[in-house]
Order: C-alpha cells, then structure tokens, then sequence
C-alpha cells in the first residue's frame, strides 16, 4: 500500500472537516499533527462490479490480443520503422 506522510502539520492549515475530527486534540493543547494519507483500494464489491460490466474485457475474444505487449509492439513497430517494409530515413550527420 502506497502512503504520504506529512509530519509536523499545524492544525490551523488542515482542512476544515479534518480540524472538526481533532477538536479534542486541538483542546488539549496539541498544535501540530502527523497527517498519514493512503491509497484508496478498490474493495472485492467494487471489482465484481466491473467484472460483470459488458465494456470490462470486451474484447477479451480477441485471439490476435491473447498478449497484450506484443500486440502493441506490433501496432507500434511501423511507427518506429522497426520490423517494417517502410524505409527510414537515415541519420543526419551535423558535422557533414
């Protein structure tokens, strides 16, 4: 799990709903705060959610996209001029 933590906070600079959570802190005489903000995670519910969605995996038949970083290599490679029938243009040279 990815988390920030900010030590050493004032109070005062915190969000208002944040200050409202630490009124007790903020009465007895704490004035700065270590703030600890993690990552949201997506819950099973949520995951099954999308896993019954008709547009998650719609083209999960796709037999030419069975592996996916090849597939893209494959769609990009022509662009790049790598495994491609298309000539390149040569390298130029700023001393000639």
């Amino acid at each position: 799990m990815n988390a920030v933590v900010f030590e050493h906070v004032q109070v005062r600079d915190l969000p208002p709903a944040w200050q409202a959570k630490l009124g007790d802190l903020v009465n007895a005489g704490f004035s700065k705060v270590t703030v600890r903000i993690e990552e949201d995670t997506m819950e099973s519910a949520d995951a099954a959610r999308f896993a019954d969605d008709p547009l998650f995996g719609m083209w999960r038949d796709r037999e030419d996209m069975a592996d996916v970083d090849a597939y893209i290599r494959s769609i990009r490679a022509p662009r790049f001029g790598v495994g491609s029938t298309m000539p390149v243009a040569p390298a130029q040279n700023p001393e000639s």
